[in-house]
């Protein structure tokens, strides 16, 4: 049987529990982690996509009332209101587990408990997590998702946002520019919403998550037949955009073969499925970016020059968070009234001294990084003071205080992507891992 994709959190005090549901879990599910301390539950799943939880409902030693499970699963619900909570009991606590029902667990197993019910109630609470998350994106998709801080007192960014306005109206295609993290998909976003193609699909391809052997199915589709697994016509996401936005985020990736195909996409307009010989005319405006040096790449050659000329009719430079210093109030006091409303703590404020201590880091992550710090800080805080939970790179980097293999993997990543200035291909490479399985852990960190 095949393992499903899933992350599944165990919350116990008695580790021989942990072991226990964990040995069996692990046999279905990709990923089983465990606590067996409540206090820390809020910030695993802070920094963890999680997508079921079981919880016992006592913990202090001398107090069988379950009250203590009731009052996590309720922390957990305001922090993640779509996360299911199955909560585990003793046989004398069922009319308590069923209170817990009714305020949104949504199952509860009795200790001992019986190996194929732990199993079905955790697979259909991850079944309910996907279909959540699948109902809420559906909620979301006519409302805006340029979430960002648009304003700026910096010069650079400023002289920027000015030339977007310029440049929005029109079909020129537009490179961006910039380190991880500067905000090339939001600027891409909203040279977009000030176009004429605004009410038409804007559509996001990382091609930098996408595994090199799909590429050309992925942009461009294919006819049924054209390989094994092709049993039907698939219309790949350009011709998808089809009066739209494409931005091609992580140009550099493309591998050269699809990089003479895409030149002659955009000369001519016209796009055939893999399989097939027919032309479809495309509509589409191009909006590039890549936070590699492509002249380099040009010179090395592992690009097309004739592509990147193609490509940078108009070329934006996007300055690292550590080059507009001028906004970073700006961005922290934008993330912060965000999370404040996110996670209902309105008294939350960035005193002076609060202020200093982000304006003194370097973030080599940028706005990404800031907006996760702020996020991460809200969430630990209590509702009266805002405690500022700074990242220590310099301390994480040189000083190894435990051999815990998660936090040696995230001092790795930020070493390597410091050692090749933030671009991806080569810090994956010193990694020895593949830039779709690099992507994946920044994200798990928050790079």
């Amino acid at each position: 049987m095949r393992k499903k994709e899933a992350h599944i959190l165990i919350v116990d005090d008695d580790e021989d529990i942990l072991f226990s549901a964990r040995v069996w879990l692990k046999k279905f599910f990709s990923e089983v982690s465990c606590l067996s301390q409540p206090t820390k539950v809020l910030k695993f799943i802070v920094e963890h996509q999680i997508d079921a939880v079981v919880l016992d409902m006592n913990f202090r030693k001398g107090f069988e009332s379950g009250q203590d499970g009731l009052y996590w699963m309720n922390e957990i619900k305001t922090l993640e209101p779509q996360l299911p909570v199955i909560l585990m009991t003793a046989y004398g606590e069922v009319e308590l587990a069923i209170e817990g029902l009714k305020k949104g667990a949504s199952d509860f197993i009795l200790k001992p408990w019986n190996n194929e019910k732990l199993y079905a109630s955790v697979n259909l609470a991850v079944d309910l997590s996907r279909k959540n998350k699948k109902l809420s994106q559906w909620e979301n998709i006519n409302q805006k998702s340029n979430q960002y801080q648009l304003d700026s007192h910096s010069p650079k960014m400023q002289e920027i946002l000015e030339q977007i306005k310029k440049v929005s109206p029109t079909d020129a295609n537009i490179l961006l520019l910039g380190e991880n993290g500067t905000g090339k998909y939001v600027l891409a976003e909203s040279i977009h919403e000030q176009s004429d193609r605004k009410n038409e699909p804007f559509v996001h391809i990382d091609l930098g998550s996408i595994s090199e052997n799909l590429f050309e199915a992925e942009l461009f589709g294919y006819k049924k037949g054209a390989f094994t697994d092709a049993h039907q016509d698939y219309a790949g996401k350009i011709e998808n955009t089809q009066n739209g936005t494409v931005f091609l985020d992580e140009i550099g990736n493309l591998p050269l073969q699809l990089q003479t195909k895409l030149l002659s996409l955009i000369q001519n307009r016209k796009l055939s499925r893999i399989g097939e010989t027919k032309e479809r005319m495309l509509d589409v405006r191009f909006i590039f970016a890549t936070n590699e040096n492509l002249k380099k790449a040009v010179a090395e050659n592992r690009f097309r020059q004739d592509l990147y000329y193609r490509i940078n009719t108009v070329e934006i430079n996007i300055p690292a968070l550590r080059e507009r210093q001028e906004d970073i109030n700006l961005l922290a006091t934008y993330f912060l009234d965000r999370y404040k409303q996110k996670y209902h703590k309105p008294n939350l404020e960035l005193s002076e001294n609060l202020l200093s201590q982000l304006k003194n880091y370097p973030w080599p992550g940028n706005i990404r990084e800031l907006d996760h710090c702020i996020e991460r800080s809200v969430i630990l805080s209590n509702d009266k003071s805002l405690q500022l939970l700074m990242p220590q790179l310099e301390e994480q980097e040189n000083t190894i205080t435990n051999l815990n293999i998660e936090d040696m993997e995230e001092i790795l990543i930020k070493k390597a992507l410091k050692k090749h200035q933030g671009n991806i291909s080569l810090a994956a490479e010193d990694l020895g891992l593949s830039r779709a399985a690099l992507y994946r852990r920044m994200e798990k960190f928050g790079l």
